[in-house]
């Protein structure tokens, strides 16, 4: 009698055998061109649409300056989306390319004026640097417009390596960072 390999061996990202772990993740959405608004609920609805993507909660949508943007660049609607997802972390980063792509975002200096930015801040635990992505998001831990949005959504959120999110907010000047209570994005 020979004995079968195990069909479930463990790597860093998926199981085999056709399986993924299912992994809570962390995205902040942004928009500072255009409607606005109608982008960041459209980034939602896209996120909503995607296979092995499960909106878990929304944060409400804040008004912010920018952040490291030329002059003259006008305010982000930002927020936060918390999903579950079994999508690899790679394949996650190219929906929130394509998302962005399909909403008009044009790539050119950092920081530049934008029709819609989709940010992976984390995927569950995971800490990882290649050439097209970090994680966690490298400057997450130092922006109030990441920060408060995500705070309100998940109380006991944490960026790998940095802390908790309650503790991270103390640390930054949230001045610039307005909640719009005159504005909400809905789910399907």
């Amino acid at each position: 009698m020979t004995e079968a390999p195990t069909p479930y061996e463990l790597d860093a990202d998926t199981m085999t055998g056709g399986m993924r772990p299912i992994r809570q993740a962390v995205l902040s959405i942004g928009s500072n061109l255009g409607e606005r608004m109608d982008r960041l609920q459209g980034a939602v609805a896209a996120l909503e649409d995607t296979p092995e993507v499960t909106v878990v909660a929304v944060s409400s949508v804040y008004e912010t300056e920018p952040v490291d943007a030329p002059e003259g660049s006008g305010p982000f609607l930002n927020a936060v989306v918390l999903i579950d997802t079994t999508l690899t972390v790679h394949t996650l980063l190219d929906r929130a390319l394509a998302i962005e792509d399909a909403f008009g975002r044009e790539r050119s200096e950092r920081g530049a004026p934008r029709t819609l930015d989709v940010d992976v801040i984390v995927v569950g635990d995971r800490v990882a640097a290649d050439d097209q992505l970090t994680l966690p998001h490298p400057r997450a831990h130092e922006r109030a417009f990441v920060l408060l949005p995500w705070l309100e959504i998940d109380p006991e959120g944490e960026i790998p390596g940095q802390g908790f999110v309650a503790d991270l907010l103390g640390g930054v000047d949230t001045s610039g960072v307005a909640k719009r209570d005159d504005l909400a994005i809905l789910l399907s």
